[in-house]
């Protein structure tokens, strides 16, 4: 088992679950509607509370760490509660991250499968999604767990698996369709992209990449590098 590194050992308790609520905000705000506020808290929304901030901890230790070397114990220290409390809530350490695709990642999977408005052309609801890409994804702490995907799964294949079906196969879907729709509308030029819907979210995938390596030497502009995918794929003049 990885030991801690010296620099965590004198780590603050108090800091560190300050940092895990702020990013529990995040978690919990495509999945939980805000809840009423009242004068005293009952056991569920304490309960509730703590399971955020667990999941929110989580994230971080994953990504400081990495997914073989995150310790429970570590992730509870982040979230200001005991380790037995994360039992209370997940069997063990790929169930919680599993609990992070699932609520970070699968809301956002809607809005793709979600019908867009009749008449509007392919290029607004791809330009749409891009924002929503930008805002919610990339703009959050959702652009962690991405990057974390991506170098855990080819280790840890189960969580790949599980992340491919309950997100990129139903994302990959829900693109072709809309694309499928647009070419037989006249939108595109011919079908490689509804062959390939991987094509159009590639950009985003590299922009995830790009942060974690590059984005301290050279800042990338993601809305403007998408659109001007868009450019390449309809021109410039609109779709085609």
């Amino acid at each position: 088992m990885a030991r801690k590194p010296a620099h965590a050992k004198g780590r603050s308790r108090a800091s560190t679950p300050q940092r895990s609520r702020a990013i529990a905000s995040d978690t919990k705000a495509s999945v939980r509607k805000s809840r009423p506020l009242t004068a005293k808290p009952t056991r569920a929304d304490k309960s509730a509370l703590r399971r955020d901030a667990i999941v929110a901890a989580a994230l971080e230790e994953f990504s400081a760490r990495g997914f073989a070397a995150a310790r429970l114990e570590d992730v509870a220290q982040r979230a200001g509660v005991g380790k037995g409390t994360i039992y209370l809530h997940f069997r063990d350490k790929q169930a919680l991250f599993q609990e992070l695709v699932t609520t970070m990642l699968v809301p956002f999977i809607a809005n793709i499968e979600a019908m867009p408005p009749v008449g509007l052309p392919i290029r607004a609801v791809l330009e749409r999604l891009i924002d929503l890409f930008v805002r919610e994804i990339y703009g959050t702490e959702r652009r962690k767990l991405i990057r974390l995907i991506m170098t855990e799964g080819p280790r840890f294949p189960q969580l790949a698996e599980f992340h491919y079906h309950h997100v990129v196969k139903r994302a990959v879907a829900a693109m072709r369709a809309l694309l499928e729709a647009a070419h037989r509308r006249g939108e595109l030029r011919n079908d490689a992209l509804v062959r390939f819907p991987q094509l159009v979210v590639a950009p985003c995938m590299m922009a995830i990449v790009w942060s974690g390596l590059f984005d301290r030497f050279a800042p990338l502009d993601v809305a403007a590098l998408m659109r001007a995918h868009l450019d390449l794929i309809f021109g410039t003049g609109g779709a085609s």
